[in-house]
């Protein structure tokens, strides 16, 4: 793992965390291993790492500080339609460059904003991807990798459409 792969999962945990996703402490305490093996500097990022199972408790106050020490602690918007739509720009990213599985990725926008947001017309492709994802049968005649190159499209595209600020 590199100084920036370790950087970019810590980055990751942090938007997770911020999007509400329970992160386990032992997977934190991970984080802070893997990122101070690569090369990672931060006042308190060895004491993250050097946690005891004793003391997994202090995890989630250390990582934030090793985030706050980075400058990677995320805070999503106040609104919470504001909120969600990040969180599903945030997935849809995460789709996009297949660092997350597009059958999950899109499960997820479908269940946790699309209803949210009472099913918005931009996250429509997304959820038909989810649906067709979520219920494929061989005898359709179409592979699920398909299916799944399809959503990895949809979620690029949503990302191409996203409003700039000046919109």
């Amino acid at each position: 793992m590199t100084c920036d792969d370790a950087l970019d999962r810590l980055r990751s945990i942090a938007r997770e965390r911020a999007f509400g996703r329970h992160i386990g402490s032992d997977q934190l305490i991970q984080a802070g291993l893997d990122a101070l093996i690569a090369g990672v500097e931060s006042p308190s990022l060895a004491m993250l790492a050097g946690l005891l199972r004793s003391e997994e408790s202090e995890a989630p106050a250390l990582f934030d500080q090793v985030l706050e020490e980075l400058g990677l602690l995320f805070h999503p918007p106040a609104d919470p339609r504001a909120a969600k739509w990040a969180m599903a720009y945030w997935i849809a990213g995460q789709i996009a460059d297949r660092s997350l599985d597009s059958a999950v990725g899109t499960h997820l926008i479908w269940a946790h904003i699309a209803y949210d947001l009472g099913y918005p017309e931009e996250l429509e492709p997304l959820v038909h991807c989810a649906h067709n994802l979520d219920g494929w049968e061989e005898s359709w005649g179409v592979s699920f990798e398909e299916l799944s190159r399809e959503a990895v499209e949809a979620a690029k595209h949503f990302l191409n459409q996203r409003p700039t600020a000046e919109d």
